[in-house]
């Protein structure tokens, strides 16, 4: 198991590139929401640690994971309001939080394939905005939970932490 021995919220701040001026998107699925909101938290809290303004930090919910690739593709497509301006201006990296939980048939095979590729697609032949996949696809609740807050500290800590590197990497191009 990847995360057997490793707290997914451990970061080393003073090796991240500088933040305070990155603008970040993150959507978040409904589905699950006690994860999904955990992970959420996780991702804001990093994002506000690393030095970008709470006003830098823009959310949109869809109903589920399979939606995520379509609220992701309106960030990549939107512009939105600069602190203290009138300007606008595009995001620097979008994060996609959702859980998906196996079941008794193959819609989760299905889900976590079509999240998976879709978010794929939108980093090859979107825009120049990546999208950090924050999508927990465990096998049981218990799972998650761990990865969300719990013995394996929080994914979406990880994904923001994740979305800076990245933002930087845009920046220089």
């Amino acid at each position: 198991m990847a995360t057997v021995g490793k707290d997914l919220s451990q970061y080393d701040k003073s090796s991240l590139p500088d933040a305070t001026n990155m603008r970040i998107g993150i959507v978040v699925s409904e589905w699950n929401d006690n994860i999904t909101e955990n992970l959420f938290k996780g991702a804001q809290e990093t994002l506000l640690d690393c030095g970008i303004d709470a006003q830098s930090i823009f959310r949109m919910n869809v109903p589920g994971s399979f939606e995520l690739i379509y609220g992701c593709k309106n960030m990549q497509h939107t512009s939105y309001p600069v602190k203290n301006s009138k300007l606008r201006k595009d995001l620097d990296a979008i994060i996609a939080i959702g859980n998906v939980i196996r079941g008794e048939t193959a819609h989760f095979d299905f889900v976590c394939q079509g999240v998976t590729s879709g978010i794929k697609d939108l980093n090859l032949n979107s825009s120049r905005i990546p999208v950090i996949f924050c999508v927990l696809t465990d096998d049981t609740h218990a799972q998650s939970v761990a990865r969300s807050g719990g013995v394996h500290g929080n994914k979406g800590s990880e994904a923001a932490v994740a979305a800076i590197k990245m933002a930087a990497i845009k920046q220089k191009f």
